[in-house]
């Protein structure tokens, strides 16, 4: 089988066992290449969108904004043939000399202070996170203060710590988001959010 003869098999497969569900077409294209990408079907029932989440995210990349992702495994999964489309380019600062010396002057994370030296550059646009919570309440404080703050965040970090409560702080701010319940997330979930993304703004334009 080639390998869109594969993918088209999976998403045939995906929606039979899914089932029923209340999710929008769009909200189901991001939900279902989430499973695709995991083999995890309980993200049927933990993913949560805020209303606005697709349509603003769809936006950013059609005006070619900066999509900035708080790992460089995020930001190798996320397809770039759709975005170039549209001008958009993905980042990660998270090996930048500047944010390195941040963190050990600050005694921060690398993670956190990615998000700060990434500051100019996220408004508008979309901030990724799918592996650091430190990096997710790094960014929350940043939109509290009002401090360029992203068009869209995807909340996925992974973990034990903090991660679970990142994101039920991220679901309590006034601002598009993408997130889940619980524990689960990682890079390449957090990259087939964006993929998804892409390719319902590739098919819209």
């Amino acid at each position: 089988m080639k390998p869109e003869e594969i993918e088209a098999l999976s998403f045939k497969i995906i929606d039979q066992e899914a089932g029923a569900h209340d999710f929008s077409p769009d909200q189901w294209q991001v939900v279902r290449r989430m499973i695709h990408t995991s083999a995890d079907f309980e993200y049927k029932n933990s993913v949560c969108f805020h209303p606005h989440a697709i349509t603003v995210g769809v936006e950013a990349i059609q005006h070619g904004k900066t999509i900035i992702t708080d790992t460089n495994m995020a930001r190798v999964g996320i397809r770039k043939n759709e975005l170039s489309q549209f001008g958009a380019s993905v980042e990660c600062h998270i090996n930048d000399d500047s944010v390195r010396q941040i963190a050990a002057d600050s005694g921060s994370t690398r993670a956190s202070a990615a998000v700060d030296a990434a500051r100019k550059k996220m408004s508008g646009g979309i901030y990724v996170v799918g592996n650091a919570p430190t990096a997710l309440l790094r960014l929350i404080e940043l939109v509290k203060e009002n401090k360029n703050p992203p068009a869209l965040i995807i909340g996925l970090p992974v973990g034990f710590v903090n991660a679970a409560e990142s994101k039920t702080a991220l679901m309590e701010l006034d601002l598009p988001f993408i997130s889940n319940i619980g524990r689960k997330g990682g890079s390449n979930v957090a990259a087939s959010v964006v993929n998804a993304l892409a390719i319902i703004a590739a098919g819209a334009s």
